[in-house]
């Protein structure tokens, strides 16, 4: 069996290493770390949790340990996809390198220029950066990298997925062509196929498992769940994640909830905590100082729930985590496999467990076609029991408007006394002759007297002539 002692390390990261408590390498370590030692480009492809991060940066310090850095020309350069795992990887080199002097400098966002201008211009051996972090730096004219020997690409699928391949061919463009590529990346698209054919010389190929594939360690398990209302769905599925979350008990210590949407990560986590569950969210739209402390919390046990968006699915190194629940089917296939490596890492057992809903299934249906596999399976914990029926109270008549008129009627017929049936006690209405309105006035009736006009024949002078009425 290899052993890190056997890979040609220096003696310095071999002093730094055994601190760790690590003595064998990892499958991706053995294969990654004798090719890059040579000066071979390296090409990874291996599942996350594997050991990744240290099968690139063991070499790389080795490789650093003789020359200085010059100001604003970095010796190497790390790439990484989000802040968390550039962060990860920064921790790692100082884990690795402490014996040695090499310097570092992370460059991410959601930290001061200034402060980064700062230790860049000292001149930096290591230069571990997000793709759009360094992009700035070099149009602002602050980063110059012609001096670059070791390149290296980390989680480059999820580079892919994330849009930075037009920044990372435009990184590429900028460093010297004798560069020393190491590429790693958990699964192997297309774009990114034709990436390494086009950047990397005649790599040394390893790959550890099959690509896109799980831990066999890790326990699956997919619940098939349909709401019973459309608008009550969102707080029912809630409400069986918590009972999810109580039907593993104590071997639950903590966990990691991932959502699609970064508002759902919000809803989640409140309602977590509102129900007595210690959580806090993760995403992107959050404080970078904020996304530390919370990890840091996490790390530390000090949380037991971390609700987050695919931001916190790779790269985050936190060995212990027990159960990984997956909220929503994750949109892209390839970030299941991401997600569910949170747990299980170094060669720990986990439990990942996933709701799915009705327009969740055709997600579904490409992860399993992705990992090759069916997912069990599971019974709903809080499958709708058959409702008892209840005595449904008379339902009133609608009350129209010819309704209420005859409920009117008959409350006043039964409030009078009885009537005689007998006719003759019932006072006759006097015939009285009905009247006419005529045209000629108002209200006048047919035995009025008429009114008096004129005559048959006209007066004598409306018939004369207006000559004969100007004698008159």
């Amino acid at each position: 069996m290899t052993k890190f002692s056997d890979l040609n390390l220096d003696a310095k990261v071999l002093k730094a290493i055994a601190e760790t408590g690590y003595d064998t390498p990892t499958p991706i370590q053995a294969g990654a770390i004798a090719p890059a030692l040579e000066g071979r480009d390296v090409l990874g492809i291996a599942q996350t949790g594997t050991g990744k991060t240290a099968a690139f940066t063991l070499p790389m310090i080795t490789l650093l340990g003789r020359g200085r850095a010059r100001a604003r020309m970095p010796r190497s350069l790390v790439l990484a996809p989000t802040r968390e795992l550039a962060a990860q990887v920064a921790e790692n080199f100082d884990t690795y390198a402490k014996y040695t002097k090499l310097s570092k400098a992370l460059l991410i966002g959601g930290t001061s220029f200034k402060d980064q201008d700062k230790i860049i211009d000292k001149g930096v051996d290591v230069l571990i950066a997000t793709p759009g972090r360094l992009l700035d730096h070099l149009e602002r004219g602050k980063l110059i990298l012609t001096d670059v020997k070791v390149m290296v690409v980390d989680e480059a699928d999820r580079m892919l997925d994330m849009g930075f391949i037009p920044d990372i061919e435009e990184i590429f463009k900028r460093t010297p062509f004798t560069r020393q590529t190491l590429f790693f990346s958990a699964t192997m698209a297309p774009e990114i196929e034709r990436i390494t054919n086009t950047f990397l010389s005649n790599p040394a190929k390893i790959e550890v498992a099959r690509a896109a594939t799980t831990n066999d360690n890790i326990k699956q398990g997919v619940v098939v769940f349909k709401g019973s209302e459309k608008r009550k769905e969102p707080s029912e599925k809630r409400a069986l994640l918590r009972t999810l979350i109580d039907a593993e008990g104590e071997a639950c210590t903590n966990a990691i909830i991932f959502c699609n949407r970064k508002s759902d990560v919000d809803i989640v986590a409140k309602s977590l905590n509102k129900y007595g569950y210690n959580a806090s969210p993760i995403h992107g739209d959050l404080d970078q100082s904020h996304r530390t402390k919370t990890l840091d919390k996490f790390r530390d046990n000090e949380l037991r729930f971390l609700v987050a968006s695919d931001v916190a699915a790779r790269g985050l190194d936190i060995p212990a985590v027990t159960h990984v629940f997956n909220f929503d089917v994750p949109s892209h296939a390839e970030d299941y496999v991401h997600r569910i490596g949170r747990t299980g890492r170094a060669g720990r057992s986990g439990t990942a467990i996933m709701i799915c809903i009705p327009r969740d299934e055709k997600n579904l249906e490409d992860v399993e076609r992705l990992v090759k596999e069916t997912i069990p399976r599971l019974d709903n914990p809080v499958a709708a029991q058959p409702a008892k029926e209840e005595a449904k109270p008379e339902e009133k008549p609608k009350r129209t408007r010819n309704r209420r008129k005859k409920d009117e009627e008959s409350a006043a017929a039964e409030a009078k006394p009885a009537e005689k049936p007998a006719q003759d006690d019932k006072p006759k209405r006097e015939d009285k002759p009905r009247q006419e309105k005529s045209r000629g006035g108002r209200g006048r009736g047919r035995n009025e007297p008429e009114v008096v006009g004129m005559g048959d024949e006209p007066p004598a002078f409306i018939a004369m002539s207006f000559a004969e009425r100007a004698k008159v």
